[in-house]
């Protein structure tokens, strides 16, 4: 089965990339319109609906999603979104999930130019582009996106293993990023979340993509900054994001 699955894997990727190029192609524009005409508000409607045709551009592979939350999070205050990195395509899963939240991404400055739709948006949506290999610019530049972030009761998400997972073990999560959040916006609540399954999409590497998964997301029980130490509470968030983990 495994052998069949992988021939098919490959009409079905290239279809699948026609529709995902086809779709940062079509938004790129309809940001700018958004940002220029509508300001902030419409451009955030622009990308949720874009972030839902990524999504749709998966069911050419065969691929389904579920999402669960037991818990009740507020929409009146900011969120830290700590999640577990398995493909880009968690991006487009928590954005589209937690939509609501005004979700805003930490991501790499290379990111920042070059691809239609995702450079556009990282740079005019209220994201952060850091250098991870200088600290004088991604420091400075994270704290700022703290404070950003606790002003306009939005949401942070950061991936702490930093690259993503080839297996779906999780990786060590480098402290850093979460202690300046901590420190620029104390008043926020911790999200751990835990995505299951998108390293399967390009278990292969990018072509052929993997088909027939069945890609998850599941919001664990939320964490209140001011209620534990530092360290323990980095333990009790990777805790928590890799309770659910399965490979």
């Amino acid at each position: 089965m495994g052998a069949i699955k992988r021939i098919f894997s490959y009409p079905l990727s290239v279809i699948f990339y026609l529709f995902f190029v086809l779709t940062l192609l079509i938004f790129h524009p309809l940001q700018w319109l958004g940002v220029h005409l509508g300001g902030t508000k419409a451009h955030r409607g622009v990308i949720n609906l874009m972030n839902l045709c990524l999504l749709r551009c998966l069911h050419a592979l065969g691929v389904t999603f579920s999402f669960k939350n037991d818990h009740k999070l507020p929409k009146d205050r900011s969120l830290i979104i700590v999640s577990n990195h398995q493909s880009m395509f968690d991006i487009p899963l928590i954005s589209w999930y937690l939509r609501r939240h005004k979700p805003k991404f930490i991501s790499k400055i290379e990111l920042g130019k070059g691809m239609p739709s995702v450079s556009y948006n990282l740079r005019h949506g209220g994201h952060v582009l850091i250098d991870r290999k200088n600290p004088k610019q991604s420091v400075p530049a994270l704290s700022k996106f703290g404070r950003f972030i606790a002003k306009n009761k939005y949401s942070a998400v950061i991936f702490p293993e930093g690259t993503r997972s080839r297996d779906g073990n999780p990786k060590e999560f480098a402290p850093t990023g979460l202690k300046i959040l901590f420190k620029n916006a104390p008043e926020a609540l911790v999200v751990p979340v835990t995505i299951n399954n998108s390293w399967k999409l390009v278990k292969y590497g990018n072509f052929p993509m993997g088909i027939g998964l069945h890609l998850t997301l599941e919001v664990q029980e939320p964490i209140e900054i001011k209620e534990f130490e530092t360290q323990e509470l980095l333990e009790k968030i990777r805790k928590r994001v890799i309770s659910t983990i399965k490979t």
